[in-house]
């Protein structure tokens, strides 16, 4: 069979919302929260603790730019628990809030350096490690959590061996490095050689941090500029995220911790510039499946923007109900394009014929069996495969499955009818029509030879012969007394002519009832093709007929005492081909056998009462 050639179909409109998570997903949303929560309890505490009562409008603004941070983290790890993206933004964000709340109480309590600036210590050395994953991890996997390639594993290995050492220094470090920030200093700071050692440490950590981030922040740009047009506008965001945050930083070094309005803008840019980078990609670039929505002069958030199965069913139904099945697989592969928002798919049947939507530009990143053919998916257009786009693909392979199922019935139908019209061109070229040439041939011979009674009677006995086998070959293609009589007048005329003992039981209630010229001819050729088995194959001796109807079912049901064989693997000629018949009607074809105990072949059909 000829493959088809390759055809895009257009993507449906993207659905509304779907209902609310299952229950399965309540614990993940309480973890997200508590995490939020955690976060911005901590950063509000700890500007209270900083600046004291009234607390002044710019730390209330500083406290704002800070939570951007846990709100974006929170929306991803609800809507998308399988990115582990969302919970770096929310651990991150802890490590923001602690460390705020950390250096709060420092400011407040540490002059007396007992037991609550030592617990407060270890908190306020957090912010390392806030900024460690803010300039090299966040950018380096936005936006589905994965390294961009196994390359980078090394440099993320370094960088967090780096956050570490920065940690470890800012947490052993000596009262000066704290002086600046803290006028009380560090409760667990080392003196002397140690508290140099401890600086030194935290020094080489903060440095190699931000040389990794510099080089995160080229490796965006030239992605920016090499990659694909979708991919190089969500980057341009995050690229300009990433300057900020280390320009923010800078700024706050070299203008120092003296309140200065330049220190503020700094600290504001260096907190808050990834978060809001991050907010705007996902919702201008429906990243993750979320978008803002507008409706009058309110916003709201649209979630789970993927078509759902049944909503690609749905929306696929009327076209599909009118296709042929061929175009059936392709507008299919349409739909698992447009759902899984993948370059290509494409879906193939058992025989290797493809349908593809798109452009198969590489090779397959997800295949998934569907029926007796398989699904395949190229590269996502962003991002890549989570278990939500698995779960997706698993649920379309059903129908996906059924509509393989029903082209390679098509294609073996069509395939057996041609078979059939070369068997009757082939019989009335080497039978009929062969004996019609020669019964000319002698006409024209007895014409001109004025012919005696022998050789008349001789060409009246050859037109008999070829009438007798014109009518067989009639039988063959449909028996007129299947068309007059009905299936159980048809089935016993076959069966009388048969060579050996054939016995024929037919349901009383069949002899008056009429079926349609599908059902009637489909189960008539099973039983012809079957005692034609039964006597040029099995070498059968006896052979049994039985027609029945019952429970919305007309059966037939063939067996003789035959020499039986192996039930193997089916062919597709002979019973293969009346099978998928059967199947093309609803119903079925069975054949069991053994070696030496005879074959029995049953048919059925559902029909109406």
């Amino acid at each position: 069979m000829t493959s088809p050639a390759p055809r895009t179909v257009p993507a449906p409109a993207a659905p509304a919302a779907p209902p609310g998570p299952p229950a399965s997903a309540v614990p993940v949303r309480v973890l997200a929260a508590s995490m939020a929560a955690v976060s911005v309890a901590g950063m509000v505490a700890g500007g209270m603790l900083e600046v004291g009562l009234p607390v002044p409008f710019s730390q209330w603004l500083f406290i704002a730019a800070c939570a951007i941070l846990p709100s974006v983290g929170l929306l991803i790890a609800v809507r998308r628990p399988d990115n582990p993206y969302g919970w770096l933004l929310l651990v991150t964000a802890d490590c923001l809030g602690l460390g705020g709340l950390g250096v709060g109480t420092l400011v407040a309590y540490g002059d007396t350096h007992g037991p609550l600036a030592v617990a407060a210590a270890p908190l306020a050395s957090l912010f390392p490690v806030f900024y460690g994953l803010s300039w090299v991890f966040i950018p380096l996997i936005f936006p589905d959590g994965r390294l961009p390639s196994p390359r980078w594993r090394p440099v993320a290995w370094i960088a967090g061996v780096a956050i570490l050492l920065h940690w470890l220094g800012i947490l052993l470090s000596p009262d000066e490095v704290y002086s600046s920030a803290i006028p009380h200093g560090n409760p667990l700071g080392l003196e002397g050689a140690a508290g140099l050692l401890a600086a030194s440490v935290g020094g080489l950590g903060q440095l190699t941090v931000f040389l990794v981030a510099l080089s995160v922040l080229v490796s965006l740009v030239l992605r920016g500029r090499r990659g694909p047009l979708v991919e190089r506008r969500r980057l341009r965001w995050m690229i300009l995220g990433l300057v900020a945050a280390l320009g923010g930083s800078v700024m706050t070094l070299i203008a120092g911790q003296g309140g200065h309005a330049v220190s503020w803008v700094g600290v504001v840019t260096a907190v808050a510039a990834l978060p809001a980078v991050i907010a705007a990609a996902v919702f201008r670039h429906n990243l993750l499946d979320i978008r803002v929505g507008i409706r009058g002069s309110r916003f709201f958030l649209i979630f789970d923007l993927r078509p759902t199965v049944d909503e690609l069913l749905t929306e696929l139904g009327p076209g599909l109900e009118e296709a042929e099945p061929v175009e059936q697989l392709g507008r299919l592969a349409g739909a698992v394009r447009a759902g899984l928002e993948t370059r290509w798919a494409a879906v193939t049947l058992a025989d290797g014929t493809r349908v593809v939507a798109g452009r198969e530009d590489g090779g397959a990143v997800l295949t998934v069996p569907a029926g007796l053919g398989h699904i395949a998916c190229g590269p996502k257009v962003v991002g890549r495969f989570n278990a939500e786009d698995r779960r997706l693909l698993g649920s379309l392979a059903v129908p996906i499955g059924l509509a393989i199922q029903s082209a390679g019935l098509a294609a073996r139908l069509v395939n057996a009818q041609e078979a059939e019209r070369r068997r009757i061109e082939r019989n009335i070229h080497d039978g009929v029509q062969q004996q019609l040439v020669a019964l000319i041939a002698g006409l024209e011979l007895a014409r001109a030879t004025g012919g005696g009674s022998g050789s008349l009677a001789l060409l009246r006995e050859q037109a008999r012969q070829a009438l007798t086998d014109l009518r067989e070959l009639a039988a063959g293609i449909h028996p007129s007394v299947l068309s007059q009589g009905g299936l159980a007048e048809a089935v016993e005329e076959r069966c009388s002519r048969l060579p050996v003992a054939t016995t024929v039981t037919v349901d009383p209630a069949l002899r008056s009832r009429r079926f349609s010229d599908e059902v009637e001819g489909a189960l008539y050729f099973t039983v012809s093709e079957a005692v034609t088995n039964a006597l040029k194959h099995a070498e059968a001796s006896r052979i049994e007929v039985r027609l029945s109807w019952s429970g919305g079912r007309l059966r037939a049901a063939v067996s003789d005492d035959g020499r039986g064989f192996e039930r193997g693997e089916p062919g597709r000629g002979g019973l293969g081909a009346l099978a998928d018949r059967m199947a093309a009607l609803g119903g079925g074809l069975d054949v069991s056998s053994a070696p030496g105990g005879g074959t029995l072949v049953g048919a059925w059909v559902p029909v109406s009462g």
